[in-house]
């Protein structure tokens, strides 16, 4: 069959996602593999199928796309954190999921090679007070609360021993995302979940 054969469905799939989706899509992969300062808003829209103006009727600036762009992936962390504990977590399952998480997302992430955490990556090329950098502080600390929550559940009347721990394990698991950016795979991912299994234990 040729091309002009084909259905329009099966030659842009794309073409039939709302425009805002599209170009969000787009930024996503470009801001992840390439950094956002060094994607530019032509080759935004030319992977999206858009006119510049397209995008401008959805996003006010580049900054607003880039919060946008952030807040989505955060959001898309979290439905695959709920995704894969389910809504019956135990508390210990709950600790571990995060790192799970972010495991499954080395192992297949959606926009690219995988390249660390795509929020940290994205604060490091924003200036000391800027507002992403504190975007991207809110939505980490989301997590840390999460991990917090879980391990107070596990350490019932045991508040500083729980707030200690659960401080351990989130920055175990920053630096592990770090590191696992420079490697390009799970590896110290995997090895932290273990450490935070271990501290667990010993808790």
């Amino acid at each position: 069959m040729s091309r002009e054969q084909e259905p329009a469905a099966a030659v842009r799939p794309e073409r039939r996602r709302p425009a805002r989706e599209r170009i969000l899509r787009a930024a996503a992969r470009r801001f992840y593999q390439e950094g956002v300062t060094a994607t530019g808003i032509d080759t935004i829209t030319a992977e999206a199928g858009v006119a510049k103006m397209s995008l401008y009727n959805n996003f006010s600036s580049k900054a607003d796309l880039v919060r946008a762009y952030l807040d989505d992936r955060h959001e898309d962390w979290l439905v695959r954190y709920r995704e894969r504990v389910g809504p019956e977590r135990d508390p210990r399952d709950g600790v571990l999921g995060v790192f799970d998480t972010y495991i499954d997302g080395a192992d297949a992430p959606p926009t690219g090679d995988f390249r660390g955490c795509g929020l940290l990556n994205a604060a490091s090329e924003m200036p000391a007070g800027h507002e992403g950098r504190a975007q991207v502080r809110r939505q980490k600390e989301e997590v840390e609360r999460m991990i917090a929550d879980h391990v107070t559940a596990l350490l019932p009347g045991r508040p500083d021993a729980a707030r200690a721990t659960a401080r351990q394990i989130a920055f175990l698991l920053e630096g592990a995302m770090v590191r696992a950016g420079l490697e390009g795979d799970s590896r110290c991912l995997r090895d932290a979940r273990a450490m935070a299994e271990r501290l667990l234990d010993q808790a």
